[in-house]
């Protein structure tokens, strides 16, 4: 990669770190310290302001790089994605974002604690809620270096590992200093660039077929090394029933955890309003449904464009196919146009990775301080409000730590697949506790606690014993064999029996259900009365 496409993505990419930290700077400067200035922003944003932001939050590197990659790659397989993240929505549409908004204040746990035992439910959710972040951030950890490593023309370790290193410290900075505020304003930037800078390239890849959409995939079949294959389903997910079973774990994975994933539910009450909650996520589908379409485009024009073959010998797994497509639209490598089109496509990748890690890394270091730490201090003293915050910013810095340490171990993964492990264990640790407690009259704090671990358990343990780990020359340990899993992707079981443990330990509870409290809960999460 030349001097040129270097100097000036790195150029863009200073000018929104300058942005994003002058307008950190700006709100640590107004903010009276509060816990919920810090967690929700003094819920004062506009249904528009958050739909923005929720895109924002949501459209990760996972999304922008990773799926445009898989589609690259496998063709129709890789549209699972897509499709998945998209649909998703609706379960969040129609069974969460209004009654979560009327139901807790800041993280998850309070809205099971509203009807249950705090204490144990918190620590429950709470850790929960911290792996589930924390696996978020790898993807985009990951998704900086690849990036990094296409930037500085090849796979320079030390570059990779810097970069992952200085996103680590920028999301720190960000949450300590402006928290919700500052964080939805970066997001609410970075939406609006992402979705430019994919439409532009969107319209050049059809300008360059003459707006022929059958062309575009007729040329992506001929140049994949596959033929129509590439544009049939089983490319990635067919061929054998363990391969069958991985694209139905994937699917159940991607549909039912974005409804479970902490820092999505933490932007519902940032609002006002359940009405305003729900305006939002109808802002944001119109957004991310909009994105995912042009992800399609993206994907089938790099295969078309540049072939298969390029797209794997820059990343394996196929995570700098849209800047190699973006430096191709502008003319080249060693063209203006092409200099000028990659260095923005970086710039924006960057800013959505900065985006993303310091929403996650708010809503982690939220259970820390809110669910874990006034969980398990001392019952006779509460905490006073500022301290709980101050235990936020440090728990962000540990998160930190912790996401820069596992982002440089799985950085030859591909993000779109990181991402989908963290909507598995989303998906199978929170969403059950979460719907039991919505609508089951008869749930019990035990049933809600085995519903958490009995998810998140599963789903860690099948993960580590799966090819993603050992086994094969994918794997993070290529050397080892500890497989005993064969599924990449652990939905297909630990989902079920999240469900199942929380049924159970409800079933054999020796406490009776609190009903009134249910009630309560029931009718304040329809309608509001009571709500914070």
């Amino acid at each position: 990669m030349n001097h040129g496409h270097q100097t000036l993505a790195l150029l863009l990419f200073s000018a929104f770190v300058a942005t994003t930290l002058a307008i950190t700077t700006w709100v640590s400067r107004n903010r009276h310290g509060s816990a919920e200035e810090f967690y929700v922003g003094g819920r004062l944003f506009s249904p528009m302001e958050n739909g923005f932001a929720i895109a924002g939050d949501y459209m990760s590197a996972a999304s922008f790089l990773g799926i445009s990659g898989l589609i690259a790659l496998f063709g129709y397989d890789g549209m699972l994605y897509s499709v998945g993240f998209l649909v998703a929505w609706l379960v969040v549409l129609f069974l969460v974002a209004e009654l979560v908004r009327n139901c807790g204040r800041f993280t998850l746990a309070d809205v099971v604690a509203s009807r249950m035992r705090e204490r144990p439910v918190r620590i429950a959710s709470g850790t929960s809620s911290v792996t589930v972040s924390v696996l978020y951030l790898v993807a985009q950890m990951v998704g900086a270096g690849s990036l990094v490593g296409l930037l500085l023309g090849g796979s320079s370790g030390a570059a990779q590992t810097w970069t992952v290193i200085g996103v680590g410290a920028l999301m720190v900075i960000y949450v300590t200093m402006g928290g919700m505020r500052a964080t939805t304003w970066i997001q609410i930037v970075k939406a609006v660039l992402l979705m430019a800078g994919a439409l532009a390239l969107t319209v050049l890849v059809l300008l360059r077929f003459h707006g022929d959409f059958n062309q575009l995939l007729t040329t992506a079949a001929q140049r994949s090394g596959h033929g129509k294959d590439f544009l049939a389903p089983g490319l990635k997910y067919g061929g054998g029933w363990v391969a069958r079973l991985d694209f139905i774990s994937l699917g159940l994975a991607l549909v039912l955890g974005t409804a479970g994933l902490p820092h999505i539910l933490s932007r519902f009450y940032t609002v006002p309003t359940a009405r305003a909650a729900r305006r939002s996520v109808i802002w944001a589908i119109g957004l991310i449904g909009s994105f995912y379409l042009m992800t399609i485009v993206l994907g089938f024009g790099a295969a078309a464009l540049l072939g298969s073959d390029r797209v794997r010998a820059s990343n394996a797994a196929g995570n700098t196919a849209v800047p190699l497509l973006a430096l191709d639209l502008g003319g080249g490598n060693g063209s203006t146009g092409g200099t000028v089109l990659f260095a923005v496509v970086a710039a924006i990748a960057f800013a959505t990775i900065l985006a993303v890690v310091a929403g996650i890394t708010l809503a982690s270091s939220a259970s820390v301080a809110h669910d874990l730490y006034a969980s398990l201090r001392s019952r006779s003293r509460r905490a006073r409000p500022y301290s709980e915050v101050a235990v936020a910013r440090v728990a962000a810095g540990g998160i930190g730590v912790v996401a820069i340490a596992l982002g440089l171990l799985a950085r030859d993964l591909n993000v779109a697949f990181l991402v989908g492990l963290a909507f598995a264990v989303a998906a199978s640790a929170n969403l059950p506790v979460l719907l039991y407690s919505l609508f089951w009259r008869s749930f019990t704090t035990r049933g809600a606690v085995w519903s958490v671990y009995g998810g998140l358990l599963p789903a860690v343990l099948l993960v580590l014993f799966s090819p993603v780990v050992s086994g094969s020359p994918e794997s993070l340990f290529p050397g080892a064999d500890f497989q005993y899993f064969p599924l990449q992707n652990p939905g297909l079981v630990s989902i079920p029996l999240g469900f199942l443990a929380g049924w159970l330990g409800t079933v054999i509870s020796s406490e009776p259900p609190d009903r009134a409290k249910h009630a309560e809960t029931e009718v304040r999460s329809l309608t509001g009365a009571g709500a914070a």
